[in-house]
């Protein structure tokens, strides 16, 4: 990413070129993304492809300001970071699903971001309801913050009794845990973009996807709320976590809600498409 790159980036998220890759800088810039930047899942029901490369991503997220799902978000997230002098590093998780049950392998990634002024925090703007500002990687007790109280723990083992590891330096796997429950296992191993292809390919066809069965387009609200629309359902979530659901009846209060509350214009109503069997 070029600062040109960059600067239009910063102007996307509503902030200017910090002078310095701090933790406070840092802390800034994810709540800016989350408030700015929807995450949505829209381009797998649109048919549109999603391609996992850098120019990709900066040409979906800031150039058709449009959002996307974890790979797209934390994908072009790091790279901003990067570009900016932060030390980043994307890691693959496993999302805990219904009965505790842990996902595919890639099923989700996330950021480990250092600071100069010696940082080192999971970074995520790409699980929808979650953390809004960075958690300190390497804090094991409770951390307070508006989504909730989160824990960065060793993870136990598995289904299958193993207990992961992310190679003899990284150290085990841990689970990142909201209200006192988990919501995914952290593999501390460096990954690279590309290693996601295969996750977000099974996120976008497979019958066993909520995304490929479902619509979703969410962000964070300036009051540290959230406003959610799912296929014609719009949810609005306050701080104190209340919420209000409102359904829309016509194709044309679905489209100027993409368009006035998240900044995406559509020219067609996205709708589920039948996933591959």
């Amino acid at each position: 990413m070029n600062s040109a790159q960059a600067d239009a980036y910063l102007r996307r998220i509503g902030t200017q070129y910090p002078a310095w890759p701090t933790s406070d800088v840092l802390r800034e810039l994810q709540l800016r993304h989350l408030k700015t930047v929807p995450f949505e899942n829209l381009s797998i029901h649109l048919g549109e492809e999603i391609v996992l490369e850098e120019k990709r991503l900066l040409d979906k997220v800031v150039g058709a300001r449009r959002g996307g799902f974890c790979y797209e978000l934390n994908g072009a997230f790091g790279a901003l970071l990067g570009a900016l002098g932060f030390d980043v590093t994307l890691l693959a998780a496993r999302v805990y699903g219904e009965e505790g049950r842990l996902g595919i392998p890639y099923d989700h990634l996330a950021l480990r971001v250092r600071t100069v002024d010696g940082g080192d925090w999971l970074t995520d703007v790409g699980f929808g309801a979650h953390s809004l500002h960075p958690l300190a990687f390497g804090e094991r007790g409770e951390q307070e913050d508006p989504g909730g109280t989160f824990q960065v723990v060793e993870s136990g083992p598995d289904a299958a009794g193993v207990r992961g590891v992310g190679g003899s330096r990284e150290g085990v796997d841990l689970d990142v845990v909201r209200d006192g429950k988990a919501q995914y296992r952290l593999e501390v191993r460096p990954r690279v973009l590309g290693d996601f292809v295969t996750g977000a390919w099974w996120h976008s066809t497979s019958p066993e996807s909520h995304f490929a069965r479902s619509l979703v387009c969410s962000r964070v609200t300036e009051d540290g709320g959230r406003i959610t629309l799912s296929g014609r359902n719009f949810t609005v979530t306050t701080a104190e976590r209340t919420k209000k659901v409102s359904a829309l009846a016509t194709d044309e209060e679905v489209l100027a809600t993409y368009r006035e509350r998240f900044g995406i214009e559509l020219d067609q109503v996205p709708e589920v498409r039948k996933a591959r069997e």
